[in-house]
């Protein structure tokens, strides 16, 4: 459970989740949609190997990295999501299917995020994704 609400992981990445893919399928930014599932302070990083790269901040950077990702994939699913929690941290694991918007290509592959959350809303994402190389290989 998370300790500021009570929340266990699946409802907190339920809820986070399908604001994130709320916000994707949007065309104008709507921050304050964001602000329901996103700490305002929220740190997302990402690993330099990909076309998102870097440290995105704030609900405007966190924005800014969602658009940047639905111009590259058409597609982007999250499939048999596990997590594990440990007080305001969580662990997730699930397959990412991706397409890529460009060249058509689509990949499925493992992958993991460390999630900190405080007061029910996330603050810090990590993610792992399993061979970046395909990743950029599909997106070429």
């Amino acid at each position: 459970m998370n300790t500021s609400t009570g929340l266990s992981a699946t409802d907190l990445l339920d809820h986070m989740f399908a604001v994130e893919m709320r916000f994707l399928q949007q065309d104008d930014a709507d921050l304050d949609l964001l602000a329901t599932a996103f700490h305002r302070g929220v740190m997302v990083h990402e690993p330099a190997s990909l076309p998102y790269a870097g440290d995105w901040r704030g609900l405007d950077g966190v924005g800014r990295l969602f658009k940047t990702m639905r111009d590259t994939w058409s597609e982007l699913a999250v499939e048999g999501l596990q997590a594990a929690q440990s007080g305001d941290t969580v662990h997730m694991s699930c397959r990412l299917r991706l397409t890529a918007r460009r060249s058509g290509t689509t990949l499925s592959q493992p992958f993991a995020e460390v999630l900190r959350f405080e007061d029910g809303l996330l603050i810090e994402g990590m993610p792992f994704y399993f061979d970046t190389a395909a990743i950029r290989f599909a997106l070429d």
